[in-house]
């Protein structure tokens, strides 16, 4: 992997991630822009003891431009994006509207392609890997700025959740603070070990591999289940079998075999609903431990990656319970799930 650190003509920054060593990046950002104006600021909620971005910035953010409009394109033919350059493999660039800023975190877009028209799941392995490559390079990154506790790098995929633009990305937030999911984890991590002496991810990854009717795929060094109290309709987890705390941990090994169980998984996911149906949306969410915490060598990395899909044609909405309690009640059985995700493999 080749890495080539330049700026837009805002000052933001701009990384290409190549397979080809020999690749040179020295395309220049030609557009008028004018310095980035952020207005993030993190309030804490005294009630849940939480923290909220408020970013009123980002509601002038790009909203569904055509196709030929597409800022996360390469730069062609007189139009000018994101991208300088008229190709590229991977690129990341610090967000143009971000949640976090300064002080308050820092927010990136991943471009994992520049074909505009392909999604993560029509990649090759050797692209898969790239992309792996530059999560893991941006975590080791932004682990070292001091307004970063934790780094979240994730993929939102279809307009049903609310993705704003077509071509195939996905984005890394570094938060200031631990996120509440995460503090949520490494609490029952702890008060695991505290009575049982034993890891609690290493515990959930045994149990499910000694039970079998969640299991989706197993390979030599990742297995991705159904977890037995999944939130979501249909919602797999995968875990690396040797337990790290974060990416930068990950052995060649992990690395070399995650392109094949990933793109798979996603295939999959693209036809749980059946023949016909348009690509299931999704979010694909990397969870790693935070940086300088008590108890993250007990965390362990692992992602997930579910749909608010629940039937052909129907979404599943958080409404009262949900929402207002943050009670999950799931309309599909998670072994029901697991035994779908199966079927397909050979569809």
């Amino acid at each position: 992997m080749k890495k080539t650190v330049t700026t837009l003509a805002d000052g933001r920054e701009l990384i290409y991630y190549d397979s080809a060593d020999d690749t040179v990046r020295d395309a220049v950002d030609q557009r008028p822009l004018d310095a980035v104006s952020t207005s993030s600021e993190i309030r804490r909620d005294p009630l849940l003891g939480d923290s909220v971005a408020v970013a009123s910035h980002r509601q002038g953010r790009t909203y569904h431009p055509p196709a030929d409009e597409c800022p996360l394109c390469p730069s062609r033919d007189g139009r000018l994006s994101e991208i300088p350059d008229d190709h590229y493999d991977v690129a990341v660039f610090e967000n143009r509207f971000p949640s976090l800023a300064g002080d308050s975190g820092r927010c990136e877009v991943v471009c994992f392609t520049s074909d505009h028209d392909v999604s993560f799941a029509g990649l090759t392995e050797e692209q898969a890997a790239l992309v792996l490559e530059a999560w893991t390079d941006r975590t080791a990154d932004l682990a070292e700025l001091p307004q970063v506790t934790q780094v979240f790098c994730f993929e939102n995929r279809g307009a049903e959740i609310g993705v704003t633009l077509g071509h195939p990305h996905g984005q890394i937030y570094g938060y200031p603070f631990v996120t509440p999911r995460t503090e949520l984890m490494l609490r029952s991590a702890d008060a695991h070990r505290t009575e049982t002496g034993r890891n609690l991810f290493d515990d959930v990854v045994a149990r499910e591999l000694a039970d079998g009717s969640r299991v989706v795929l197993e390979g030599e060094h990742w297995v991705a289940f159904v977890p037995y109290a999944a939130h979501w309709p249909y919602e797999v987890h995968l875990h690396p079998r040797r337990r790290v705390p974060d990416l930068r941990e990950l052995d060649e090994a992990a690395r070399t075999e995650f392109p094949q169980i990933y793109l798979e998984l996603l295939r999959r996911f693209d036809r749980v609903f059946g023949p016909g149906e348009p690509p299931t949306p999704y979010i694909s969410a990397w969870h790693q431990a935070p940086f300088r915490v008590p108890g993250r060598e007990e965390f362990g990395l692992h992602l997930e990656l579910f749909t608010i899909r629940r039937t052909s044609g129907k979404l599943k909405f958080l409404a009262g319970s949900e929402s207002g309690m943050n009670v999950f009640i799931n309309d599909v059985p998670p072994e029901a799930a697991a035994q779908r995700l199966r079927e397909v493999a050979s569809e």
